[in-house]
C-alpha cells in the first residue's frame, strides 16, 4: 500500500475548518478602566464625607485626676474627643470614655462655634454617652442600619484626631461581631472591626457607609497593632442613645457574684446533660445580694440564667437585661455533683458587675 500525499488546503476541506473558519474574537477592553474607578471611589469618598462632616463635632473635656501617690494633690487634665449630631435640638453622641467624670465639656462645630455642653446620660458599659448643646439648628446626621453592613465594605471615618477638626479616613470593614472590653469591664457585643485609621482624638466620630450614613460608633483602637481598630454598631448606639435621652441611663441586673470560668469535669456533663462543657465557679457573694437571699454560696457552679446556659461570666452579663429586674428568675447551679435550681431576683445594678 502506498502513501498519498495530503496537502494543507485537502486537509482542511476534509476536516471542514475551512468550511467553519471563524474570526478570532477581538480582545474587549474592560468596560471601566482604572482611572474610572478611582474616579468613582474617590467621588464616593468625597460626597460622603461632605454629608456627614457637618454634623461631627470636637469635644474638649477637664477632668479632675486622682492622686498616684500619698501626699499628691487633685489636678486639672484636659483631653479630647469626637462626636456627632443626633438631632437639630442639640443632642450629640459620643463615647463615655471621652466625657466620664468630665468637670467640663465643650462642644467646638465645624463653623468655629463653642458651645458648653450638659451630660444627658453615659454608659459605661457599652462606652457610649449623649450630650446637649444650646445652639441654633444643627445638622443631625443620617442612620444607617449595621445589620447590612458587609464584610470588605467601604468605610469612611470622621474625627478630630489630635485636635485636627474633621480628619477622613478610609477603608474595609475587616469583620463584624467581634467583641471588645470597655473600660468598665463589660463585654459589648457586636463590634465593627475596620482597617479605617483611628488615632486619638476619633472616639467618639461617625462610621460611614459610601452613601454617608452612620453605622458606627469610632471607639477604640489596638496600639502598636496597625489597621485594627473598632466601632460599636450604630444599631445598638442608637438603643442606648434613645434610653439616655430618655432616662439618663441604662437599667440592667445585677444579683451579686463574682466568678470565674472553668471548664467542668466531663462525667458531670454527661450526667446531668448539661448542654456546655464549662460553668461560671461562684468566687464571693455579695453580703445582702440577691444571690445571698437566693441561697447562693462560694463554690457553687452557675449553669443556667432563666433557662439559658452560662457558660461563661460574659453570657450571664448579656442576660442580666433590665427585663429581668425586679422578676424572679431560675438559677441553675451545680453544688457538689447535685444540680440544683434556686430563684433569685435580680436587682438594678448602679455600678459594672454582675
Amino acid at each position: 500500500m502506498g502513501w498519498k500525499k495530503v496537502t494543507a488546503p485537502a486537509l482542511r476541506k476534509v476536516s471542514g475548518i475551512e468550511n467553519n473558519r471563524q474570526p478570532i474574537p477581538a480582545i474587549q477592553e474592560p468596560v471601566q478602566n482604572d482611572e474610572v474607578l478611582l474616579d468613582a471611589y474617590s467621588q464616593a469618598v468625597t460626597a460622603a464625607a461632605a454629608k456627614v462632616s457637618p454634623s461631627v463635632v470636637n469635644i474638649n473635656v477637664r477632668q479632675m485626676s486622682r492622686p498616684l501617690g500619698p501626699g499628691e494633690n487633685m489636678h486639672e487634665v484636659r483631653g479630647s474627643g469626637s462626636g456627632f449630631v443626633l438631632t437639630p435640638d442639640g443632642f450629640i453622641l459620643t463615647n463615655s470614655h471621652v466625657v466620664h467624670s468630665a468637670s467640663q465639656i465643650e462642644v467646638v462645630l465645624t463653623d468655629g462655634g463653642r458651645y458648653e455642653a450638659e451630660l444627658v446620660g453615659d454608659d459605661p458599659y457599652t462606652d457610649l454617652a449623649v450630650i446637649r448643646i444650646s445652639a441654633p439648628p444643627l445638622t443631625p446626621v443620617s442612620l444607617g442600619n449595621s445589620q447590612h453592613a458587609r464584610v470588605g465594605q467601604l468605610v469612611i471615618a470622621v474625627g478630630n484626631p489630635y485636635g485636627f477638626q474633621c480628619t477622613v479616613t478610609t477603608g474595609v470593614i475587616s469583620a463584624l461581631g467581634r467583641s471588645l472590653r470597655s473600660t468598665s469591664g463589660w463585654l459589648i457585643d457586636n463590634i465593627i472591626q475596620t482597617d479605617a485609621a483611628l488615632n486619638p482624638g476619633n472616639s467618639g466620630g461617625p462610621l460611614v457607609t459610601s452613601r454617608g450614613d452612620v453605622i458606627g460608633v469610632n471607639t477604640a483602637v489596638i496600639l502598636p497593632a496597625q489597621g485594627l481598630c473598632f466601632a460599636i454598631a450604630i444599631n445598638t448606639a442608637e438603643f442606648v442613645a434613645s434610653r439616655l435621652i430618655r432616662d439618663g441611663k441604662i437599667r440592667r441586673g445585677y444579683i451579686g457574684v463574682a466568678g470565674q470560668n472553668i471548664p467542668l469535669p466531663r462525667r458531670i456533663v454527661r450526667f446531668h446533660k448539661i448542654p456546655a462543657e464549662t460553668g461560671i465557679l461562684v468566687v464571693s457573694v455579695e453580703p445582702g445580694s440577691p444571690a445571698q437571699r437566693a441561697g447562693l454560696i462560694e463554690g457553687d457552679i452557675l449553669l443556667a440564667y432563666d433557662g439559658l446556659a452560662t457558660p461563661g461570666i460574659d453570657d450571664l452579663h448579656r442576660l442580666l437585661t433590665e427585663a429581668r429586674v425586679g422578676v424572679a428568675s431560675p438559677l441553675t447551679i451545680l453544688r457538689g455533683i447535685e444540680k440544683r435550681t434556686l430563684r433569685v431576683v435580680a436587682e438594678e445594678s448602679a455600678n459594672p458587675g454582675s
